[in-house]
C-alpha cells in the first residue's frame, strides 16, 4: 500500500525541479495541485479550468489527496518542462500566454488549445489559418455610442490591409469605420463591459483616443477575435520595424492598462469645480485619459506622463488654496506646462495611482514618446 506521507514529499520535492515551481498554464507561484493525466503542476485556478476536460485531464491537491505510487511515478517521469515540449512546441509569437491575473476566458482558452485541441503540438491537422494570418471576419455585438445598447454587428479584420472594419448595415453599403491597426489596441475587460466575453478596443482618430466595446458569447470566437488582432498586429509591427526581434515586438502588440478607476479633478485655474471622472493609465503610450465614464467612447482629455529628467514629478500634496473635492487624498502631476490637481477616494486608490504614475515617469522616453508628447500639447 502507497505510503500517504512519503509520497507527498516525493511529489513536493518534485515541485523544486526546473518548471514546477510555477503553475504549467499561468505562471503564478507555488503550485499546490496536479493534473495526474497530464502531468504537470499547476494552481488552485486553473485545475478549476481542468476539472471540465475530464477526458483529458484530472487534477489531484498535492498537499491534501492521497496518491498512489504509480501516479507519483508518473509525475516524475513527466512534470511542466517536459509538457512544455510537448504542448507548446509551435506556439506562434503573437499568441497571447495569460498570466495568473488574467480573466477566465483568457486561462480557459489557453488551457483547452494546449491540451485538448493540441494547437501548438505540432501534429495538429487543422491549424487556426484565419487566426494566424491576422484575418477574422464574423459578428459581435458592440456597444452603441449612444443608445449604449448591445447590438450585433459585422466585423471584418484584415491582416492584409491592417484595417479592422464594421458594419451597420449591408456590407455592400460600406463600413461604418475603418480602424487602422497602426494605433490599435485590444484588453479583455469583463468587468467594466459585464460580460465574461466583453473586450474593449481602443485606437487613435483625429489624435484622440475612441473605443468600441464588444464581446462573442462563444469562448473560443472571442479568445480567437482577440489573438488574429494581435496577429494583424505583429504583422504590422515586422513591417513598420523590420530589423527589430520578435522578443522585442512581442510585448507592443497589445497591452492592458497599468491603473484604471475613478479619480477626481479640477481644472487649470485649480478653482474649477472637481468634476468625477474614470480614469486610464496607458503605460505603452504614457497617457492619463479621463472619460466622463467607463464605458465612454470617446476620451474626454489626456495627460502625458514623461520622464523625470524632462520635468514630470508625482506627489501625493496638493497645492495650498486647493478646495471642493467630496474624496481628500490628493495626487499632484508636475509636467513642465502645469499641474494637474486629481483626489482619490481613499488612501488606498491614492497609494495605487502614485506607484503607477512613478512607474511610467521612471521610464526612459522611446522617440515615439517625444513624438505622442507633441501630439497631446498640440490639441490643448
Amino acid at each position: 500500500m502507497a505510503d500517504r506521507e512519503h509520497n507527498k514529499r516525493i511529489l513536493l520535492e518534485l515541485l523544486k525541479r526546473p518548471g514546477n515551481a510555477n503553475c504549467a498554464d499561468c505562471g503564478a507561484p507555488d503550485p499546490d495541485w496536479a493534473s495526474y493525466k497530464l502531468g504537470v503542476f499547476i494552481c488552485l485556478n486553473c485545475s478549476g479550468i481542468h476539472r471540465n476536460l475530464t477526458e483529458i485531464s484530472r487534477v489531484k491537491s498535492i498537499r491534501l489527496d492521497f496518491w498512489d505510487d504509480d501516479l507519483v511515478e508518473f509525475m516524475k517521469a513527466n512534470g511542466n518542462a517536459v509538457a512544455k515540449e510537448r504542448y507548446e512546441k509551435d506556439v506562434p509569437a503573437f499568441f497571447y500566454r495569460p498570466q495568473a491575473t488574467d480573466c477566465a476566458v483568457l486561462r480557459e482558452q489557453w488551457i483547452r488549445a494546449k491540451y485538448e485541441r493540441q494547437e501548438f503540438s505540432g501534429n495538429n491537422e487543422d491549424p487556426r489559418d484565419m487566426t494566424c494570418s491576422g484575418c477574422c471576419e464574423g459578428f459581435l455585438w458592440k456597444r452603441g455610442k449612444d443608445n449604449r445598447q448591445f447590438v450585433k454587428r459585422k466585423f471584418i479584420l484584415s491582416g492584409m490591409d491592417f484595417t479592422l472594419m464594421y458594419y451597420t448595415k449591408q456590407v455592400s453599403k460600406g463600413p461604418k469605420a475603418v480602424i487602422s491597426i497602426k494605433d490599435l489596441n485590444a484588453t479583455f475587460q469583463p468587468e467594466k463591459i459585464k460580460h465574461p466575453h466583453g473586450l474593449q478596443i481602443t485606437y487613435l482618430k483625429e489624435d484622440h483616443t475612441r473605443s468600441i466595446f464588444v464581446y462573442h458569447e462563444g469562448t473560443q470566437e472571442i479568445v480567437s477575435w482577440f489573438n488574429a488582432i494581435r496577429a494583424a498586429r505583429f504583422s504590422y509591427l515586422k513591417t513598420a520595424f523590420p530589423t527589430a526581434s520578435d522578443s522585442e515586438l512581442v510585448p507592443l502588440i497589445t497591452r492592458n492598462y497599468l491603473k484604471e478607476g475613478y479619480m477626481e479633478k479640477t481644472g487649470p485655474m485649480q478653482r474649477e469645480p472637481f468634476k468625477k471622472r474614470w480614469f486610464i493609465l496607458d503605460s505603452q503610450d504614457r497617457k492619463l485619459l479621463y472619460f466622463k465614464d467607463p464605458l465612454e467612447a470617446v476620451e474626454k482629455g489626456a495627460v502625458f506622463i514623461g520622464n523625470k529628467e524632462h520635468g514630470y514629478k508625482v506627489t501625493n500634496v496638493l497645492p495650498k488654496g486647493v478646495r471642493g473635492s467630496r474624496w481628500k487624498c490628493g495626487i499632484t502631476v508636475e509636467t513642465p506646462e502645469r499641474q494637474f490637481i486629481f483626489t482619490c477616494e481613499n488612501e488606498r486608490e491614492q497609494r495605487e495611482w502614485m506607484e503607477a504614475l512613478n512607474q511610467v515617469i521612471s521610464k526612459p522616453m522611446s522617440p515615439q514618446d517625444y513624438t505622442m508628447e507633441a501630439n497631446v500639447r498640440r490639441r490643448r
